[in-house]
């Protein structure tokens, strides 16, 4: 495995909560988790430090980072901000081939959801904003969404037990505005989504409904 590779595996794991804040993250046990030697696992701790997962101290070692209540209200207000905006361009400018792949990324979420494979709908979902993004046309936003996915998935991670259903029904409706080509109504469910988004994580703390 590349460096990059043992980063994206550490990142899907510290995002799936296999690794917990706090924890410490040595080389060795990274090493023997992915099967590969130590200097791989020390080029992706500097990666992954740089990317705001992980975190070190000198002599101290290296240590999974925190998702902060600063920090996750803020990746989604830049979402509310970014992502009608990519909707709303999409829209107009997607491809057949992107609305088809948008299609099928809802159907196999939606699939995940029913079989109770919640593990799967983070990258999921994660690939169908960024499909999103792509269809904008605009590169510039592709790149800002693709940047910020992965911290948007640690949000969505935490409150993806309460929201998975309604969640990608939600992201059917989206495929619907950009199927019929209507810019506006895009931009409004793709605002409405992120708004349910941010009211689940803030009540993430309160139980669940049974």
């Amino acid at each position: 495995m590349t460096p990059q590779q043992v980063c994206r595996a550490v990142r899907e794991d510290i995002i799936r909560g296999e690794f917990a804040p706090g924890q410490r993250l040595t080389e060795d046990t990274l090493a023997e988790r992915y099967g590969v030697s130590r200097v791989p696992v020390r080029e992706a701790l500097r990666l992954l430090e740089a990317e705001g997962f992980a975190w070190s101290r000198p002599y101290a070692g290296t240590f999974v980072a925190e998702l902060t209540e600063a920090e996750a209200a803020d990746l989604l207000e830049i979402r509310a901000r970014l992502e009608p905006l990519c909707a709303a361009r999409a829209a107009v400018r997607r491809t057949p081939e992107q609305l088809g792949r948008l299609k099928e990324l809802t159907s196999l979420g939606q699939d995940a959801v029913r079989e109770g494979r919640l593990a799967d709908l983070t990258r999921l979902n994660s690939r169908f904003h960024e499909v999103l993004a792509e269809a904008s046309g605009s590169t510039l936003l592709g790149q800002l969404i693709t940047q910020l996915s992965w911290k948007i998935a640690w949000v969505y991670a935490v409150e993806l037990p309460r929201r998975a259903e309604d969640s990608w029904h939600e992201h059917e409706q989206i495929c619907h505005a950009l199927e019929v080509g209507d810019p506006d109504r895009a931009a409004a469910v793709v605002a409405e989504h992120i708004a349910h988004a941010t009211t689940a994580y803030r009540l993430r703390a309160q139980p669940i409904d049974p």
